[in-house]
């Protein structure tokens, strides 16, 4: 038992489930701030376009039913611009990742002219 408690242990003080519990809890945050922003700002000026006085009243009647687009289209929106976020988010990381990977071997090839220079700048040092 007291093996099992200390691999518990070990799997919880990991970095990377730390640093994926730091994440779920910026992306809780930043949902709210999406949210906030479509509900705040983008869909009163969608619903004002339309004429109604909020988006969620945006809707078709079908007997005694009624389909709230705008709701449904409200989650649309915020799903499009979180996941639009993310993407950036993600292209930006992996784009640091590359260059920090990348070993100074991989850079551009020196030209001749930067062979010559760094071979007589080799051969001042081995002289002095």
């Amino acid at each position: 038992m007291r093996e099992f408690l200390n691999d518990f242990r070990k799997f919880i003080m990991r970095g990377n489930l730390l640093q994926i519990a730091v994440a779920f809890i910026l992306a809780l945050y930043f949902a709210d701030v999406v949210n906030t922003f479509t509900k705040g700002i983008v869909l009163p000026f969608i619903a004002a376009v339309f004429g109604k006085p909020s988006f969620d009243d945006i809707g078709v009647n079908i007997g005694d039913a009624r389909l709230f687009i705008g709701t449904f289209l409200n989650a649309v929106f915020n799903f499009v611009l979180v996941a639009f976020v993310l993407f950036l988010i993600v292209k930006a990381y992996e784009t640091m990742m590359e260059r920090l990977r990348k070993s100074p071997e991989e850079t551009e090839p020196l030209t001749v002219g930067e062979e010559l220079l760094t071979e007589i700048r080799d051969l001042l040092r081995s002289r002095a």
